[in-house]
């Protein structure tokens, strides 16, 4: 994975969500469930998480979560507003609360989430004009890529049921 920003500006959202698959790739690798997540600040990666709820047996193990995690120590502040989260999998309810606490600016995102999925999907969180902060949300960026690396993952962890 690379700090430095990409070199054409008009591909920065395809390589950033490359190197979050890369990150959800690692995650497949030790059992997780593939999602990978990058917070960007002035095009240099600040944090990097995958999903590691299975390893560390912490259901707030999420990729987004420990990407932000990251970022705010990176960063020595909790406030990401001048950041964006990239996102191989649409946020849930709880990562999506954490991106609109931690008022990031923008989510990009790879493959929807049907079930759970909290910016677009079933919830429009970053949306909730009742909230104290928005946040945007640009979804299917390698959709297709995310969601074969779920679906394998998901169709390989079924055929091992016996």
């Amino acid at each position: 994975m690379s700090d430095r920003p990409p070199q054409n500006l008009a591909n920065d959202r395809t390589i950033w969500m490359q190197e979050a698959l890369a990150l959800a790739r690692q995650a497949a690798d030790l059992g997780e469930v593939p999602v990978g997540a990058l917070v960007i600040h002035q095009e240099r990666v600040v944090g990097r998480g995958f999903n590691r709820r299975e390893t560390d047996k912490d259901a707030l193990a999420h990729a987004e979560v420990r990407a932000i995690a990251e970022a705010c120590k990176n960063l020595d502040s909790w406030r990401l507003s001048d950041c964006d989260l990239y996102v191989t999998l649409e946020p849930c309810v709880m990562c999506a609360g954490a991106i609109q606490q931690a008022r990031m600016r923008h989510v990009y995102f790879g493959a929807l989430d049907p079930k759970a999925g909290a910016c677009g999907s079933l919830y429009r969180i970053n949306e909730d004009s009742r909230l104290n902060h928005r946040f945007g949300v640009t979804g299917e960026i390698l959709a297709d890529e995310s969601r074969n690396l779920l679906q394998s993952f998901f169709r390989a962890k079924r055929s091992s049921i016996p």
